[in-house]
């Protein structure tokens, strides 16, 4: 077999498959160039998801007429020249690969123009390849045009998500960088319309609101360290605010986002015993350190960071959140300086007036009957007889009218006990409900309709707009489940109406939108039928964990009928079992 050096646009694209996975990839870069060119406004425009267009304009340097063809070589920067310079990175970019990949599964047009140049340039590149150069007018900066993105690899095209998903990944991206620049505007359109229009913002807080709701900044308190290895600030939420929905969490470091693991969990050791299982807090968490001391040049995308004294950031992380959560306490306390109100006195007087007897009078006549006339009164006797109503069903209009239910026993509220032919079965209640609601749900879909009851008072649920573009997704299936949604401006819900067994109440409206947030992110089943079953599933589980505890036997006899009703009673839908047999013999041994 022959060994042969790859031709330059093949190399291209082996590079692209890195650095750029999605149309999320490419706002990414183009917007983190945007910054490190110097802008102070940057417009994002994007048409069907990034699959049409992706426009990134910019008011930074701008670049030559050569430089503007050199920037698409792989491995042109201007941000590094020597191999010292790699030990003291600052910007976003510098490994020099971005615009290669994104030339060779693009067609992209950049015009730009220095501030010193009466005119700009417009250079269009596609399949790697130059195709033509030649003079424009054009603001100062850069507009670059990215159309038609993967045209050349069919697979990877293909494989995209739905407008919506991959749309939600631009925001994430478009979030990210805006969060570290809270000093720059930036605008982000999608098929015409205004998603984020953000101004220059006076502080970090007030870019936060702007971006994620007032709801994000509702509950945070600031954060500070200063040490000698790390300066640690930003913003962390009160434990009441900690949500099961992940989303904003946010670790940057010099400026820059990144993920880490190791990280979050001191965030979550701070805040052990504070939040329930299963929820995280909001933090918003800027990290200064030595540029030498870290590492960015882990992957392409520059989201895993290397820090060489990590343990110690850890501890004074945890250190740091302690601090604030004990500092900034968010129940009420006793305020100890207040004056405080003598205890009244009791005057001497009081004995001069006490009576002499405090004894109620008790006594009674054992012989009066309240419904014989008295003869003692002066008063004429009246017959109140006539207004007395006698008929046997007078106050029964109320009663249930279900059979004798004594025989069933609802125990510690997680189980009903009930005598059957073979022994005594025990029926756990929060699986019952996941098997009804479960065919309540498959038959709703197959019927195209389910029972929904309306809120009375429609419920407002911030969610951001990454996840709002979920529940536009998933409205059709929603709807036949009996979830009435609908969108409320860019980042917002309205909750008109839940499924029969939900709770309208506003406090398990919000906890129900969490929820079905993340059963909507899991879109690991693509098969129509397959998702369907699966988000009957989760939808079930959700509801069975929200429902209200069993108030009496009434209630408990009919969720037993209503479990012996579903096709298969004695599984959930995940295959666990929803009632047990203790037989006399199993009785007996206990005894």
């Amino acid at each position: 077999m022959e060994i042969r050096i790859l031709p330059g646009n093949i190399a291209n694209m082996i590079a692209a498959g890195e650095v750029v996975q999605r149309p999320a990839s490419v706002v990414k870069e183009l917007v983190e160039n945007a910054v490190d060119a110097g802008a102070d406004q940057i417009t994002v425009v994007i048409t069907d998801a990034g699959r049409t267009l992706i426009q990134v304009i910019d008011n930074g340097c701008g670049m030559s007429p050569d430089e503007a063809v050199l920037c698409f070589e792989r491995h042109a920067t201007s941000k590094l020249a020597t191999a010292e310079d790699l030990q003291h990175i600052c910007t976003f970019g510098f490994r020099g690969e971005a615009l290669a990949s994104i030339a060779a599964v693009a067609e992209v047009t950049l015009k730009t123009r220095r501030e010193e140049d009466e005119v700009g340039c417009q250079v269009e590149f596609a399949d790697s390849k130059h195709l033509a150069t030649e003079e424009v007018s054009a603001p100062r900066g850069c507009n670059f045009a990215v159309r038609n993105l993967f045209y050349n690899v069919p697979a990877r095209r293909k494989f995209l998500k739905s407008d919506n998903v991959e749309f939600k990944h631009i925001i994430e991206e478009f979030t990210r960088v805006a969060l570290t620049r809270p000093e720059i505007g930036f605008t982000l359109t999608h098929n015409g319309k205004d998603v984020y229009v953000l101004k220059p913002a006076k502080s970090l807080k007030f870019r936060i609101q702007d971006l994620l709701g007032g709801s994000a900044v509702d509950n945070v308190v600031d954060i500070s360290a200063d040490t000698s290895v790390v300066k640690v600030s930003g913003y962390i939420s009160s434990p009441e605010s900690a949500r099961k929905t992940p989303g904003m969490q946010f670790f940057f470091v010099n400026g820059r986002f990144f993920r880490s693991p190791y990280l979050h969990k001191a965030v979550m050791n701070a805040y052990e015993n504070l939040i329930p299982d299963g929820a995280t807090p909001a933090y918003f968490i800027y990290l200064t350190v030595d540029p030498q001391t870290i590492d960015v040049n882990i992957h392409p995308t520059k989201t895993e960071i290397k820090f060489s004294e990590d343990s110690v950031i850890f501890q004074v992380l945890f250190a740091c959140i302690r601090e604030a959560i004990g500092r900034n306490s968010f129940g009420a306390a006793i305020d100890f300086d207040a004056p405080v109100s003598d205890i009244p006195v009791i005057s001497r007087d009081y004995e001069k007036y006490r009576p002499a007897d405090l004894t109620p009078d008790t006594s009674f006549d054992p012989g009066y009957n309240p419904f014989e006339p008295d003869t003692h009164s002066s008063a004429p006797a009246q017959d109140y007889s006539k207004y007395i109503d006698r008929r046997e069903e007078y106050g029964r209009l109320f009663e249930e009218k279900a059979a004798p239910s004594s025989s069933v026993i609802i125990w510690q509220s997680k189980y009903i006990l009930t005598p059957s032919r073979d022994g005594v079965l025990v029926v756990n209640i929060r699986r019952a409900r996941e098997r009804i609601l479960y065919e309540k749900f498959i038959k709703s879909v197959e019927v195209n309709g389910h029972v929904s009851q309306s809120a009375l008072f429609p419920v407002q649920v911030a969610v951001g707009a990454e996840h709002r573009l979920l529940f536009d997704e998933h409205e059709d299936l929603l709807h036949k489940l009996g979830f009435d949604i609908s969108a409320f401006g860019t980042d917002t819900i309205v909750v008109n109406g839940v499924p029969e067994g939900f709770s309208c109440d506003s406090s398990k409206v919000e906890a129900m939108v969490a929820d079905l947030v993340l059963i909507l992110e899991d879109d690991s089943a693509g098969l129509a039928g397959i998702m369907e079953a699966a988000m009957a599933e989760k939808f079930a589980r959700m509801g069975a964990a929200e429902g209200d505890n069993l108030t009496s036997s009434y209630e408990a006899q009919r969720l037993v009928d209503a479990l012996f009703a579903c096709q298969n009673p004695e599984y959930t839908p995940g295959g666990k079992k929803t009632m047990s047999l203790l037989s006399p013999e199993e009785i007996e041994k206990k005894f």
